[in-house]
């Protein structure tokens, strides 16, 4: 048994995701194989060669793999997939925009968000936005697994796996790069970060919402995160949002201010180390999956917490 795990990278560095994706391949038992698709990817593949738990890293280097175009990507996936029992790739915007188009193209029925490994063909995942862990059985020759990085731990030793080449496809002509905008983070990246510090609609406007979170932030190390309803009222891009429809994340601290605990928000920061909530709801949901609760005013609580960190 052998399985594929496609990494995710931007041809310069191998992103975190792909280890948390090597670490659940390496639970389902087998040899593991992963794929740099990139152009002029080498450090990525040499990165992904030192990685514990990998036999093999098959690179493929071509200007039709810069972008990451999901039907070149898919396709060269479906080329390999004769040789592989399982292809896994990370749940995130990466794996999500491709990963669908290779189970659909061998014929087999994706298997989403695995939070867990019973056996090679049995895995667990969430359903109804992570209220429900529902464990599947798989019968088809070849499982198709999203990753939800945050279950699994990456491996901390090194390996030293062997590198070989793979002929690219051609281009599907299906879709073009265009352009790509990218933001320099002065902040950790939410979907990594150690500490993040997240609000909801309670902070009431965008210069609220930035006034009492950004100091927080950059005295804790943090990055910001957001609801979906604060990014819907416009307090916080995109890029912000935690949760089902956002990003799934795991901190060791996420301090929620203003939140109230909506199911489809907690479903993307539950698995956090420690949850501290302030709320001046003493009944809102999110009380009841954090370690620490404050019932209160946020905008009287934050600033005393400041002075306190100040002193620290």
């Amino acid at each position: 048994m052998a399985i594929l795990v496609i990494a995710e990278h931007d041809n310069l560095n191998l992103k975190a995701s792909t280890l948390n994706t090597v670490a659940a391949a390496r639970a389902i038992g087998g040899e593991v194989d992963v794929l740099v698709a990139g152009l002029d990817c080498q450090d990525v593949a040499r990165a992904a060669a030192a990685v514990e738990g990998v036999a093999r890293v098959r690179v493929a280097d071509a200007a039709i793999y810069a972008h990451g175009l999901a039907e070149n990507l898919a396709a060269l996936a479906v080329s390999l997939a004769a040789g592989y029992s399982h292809i896994l790739a990370p749940a995130t915007t990466f794996g999500k925009n491709f990963l669908p188009r290779v189970a659909a193209l061998l014929d087999v029925a994706q298997i989403s968000d695995v939070v867990a490994v019973e056996a090679a063909d049995t895995f667990v995942h969430p359903i109804y936005a992570g209220n429900v862990m529902a464990t599947v059985q798989s019968s088809d020759p070849v499982k198709v697994i999203s990753v939800r990085t945050t279950a699994f731990d990456a491996p901390s030793g090194t390996g030293a796996a062997i590198l070989e080449p793979v002929a690219a496809g051609g281009d599907s002509g299906v879709s073009e790069f265009v352009s790509e905008a990218l933001i320099k983070l002065d902040r950790p990246e939410l979907a990594n970060a150690r500490v993040i510090v997240s609000g909801g609609r309670a902070l009431g406007s965008a210069e609220q919402f930035h006034a009492v979170l950004d100091p927080l932030a950059d005295r804790l190390g943090a990055a910001i995160g957001a609801t979906r309803a604060a990014v819907d009222a416009g307090y916080a891009p995109n890029d912000y949002q935690v949760g089902q429809t956002g990003k799934v994340v795991a901190p060791e601290l996420y301090l929620a201010l203003g939140i109230s605990g909506a199911i489809q928000h907690v479903a993307g920061m539950k698995d956090s180390k420690v949850i501290v909530a302030i709320n001046k709801d003493e009944d809102a949901p999110i009380f009841q999956v954090a370690d620490y609760g404050i019932v209160g005013d946020l905008f009287t609580i934050v600033p005393e917490l400041m002075a306190e960190l100040g002193q620290a």
